[in-house]
């Protein structure tokens, strides 16, 4: 499995609307066509962080192919009013805002 997790700035209050944007998105198949297994979606102090699971390979580069279809396109115009970049000057794509992961651990099975 492979995660990623994209770190942007979330409005005050937003939390609900963003929820349900995500519920609609992911009751399409969308999900399925990107490999996403979970997602989960976290706020801390204006913050929004959005961790996601994909089934194997690179979770980034399923964004990136992903970003041109209609309903990406759609559920990040849905997610403008709440959701910004963290670095509005840096930011170009989806892959300007996750996170780099410095450290991984998991139990044995």
């Amino acid at each position: 499995m492979h995660s990623t997790l994209i770190v942007a700035r979330m409005a005050s209050g937003s939390d609900r609307a963003v929820s349900e944007i995500f519920a609609d998105f992911d009751r399409t198949e969308m999900p399925t066509l990107m490999g996403t297994r979970r997602r989960q979606l976290f706020a801390y102090r204006g913050l929004y962080f959005h961790l996601q699971d994909f089934e194997a390979g690179d979770g980034a580069t399923r964004i990136e192919q992903a970003k041109t279809d209609p309903r990406f396109v759609a559920i990040s115009d849905d997610l403008r009013p709440h959701i910004q970049a963290y670095d509005p000057q840096t930011w170009r794509s989806p892959a300007d805002a996750m996170a780099t992961r410095f450290y991984h651990w998991e139990a044995s099975a």
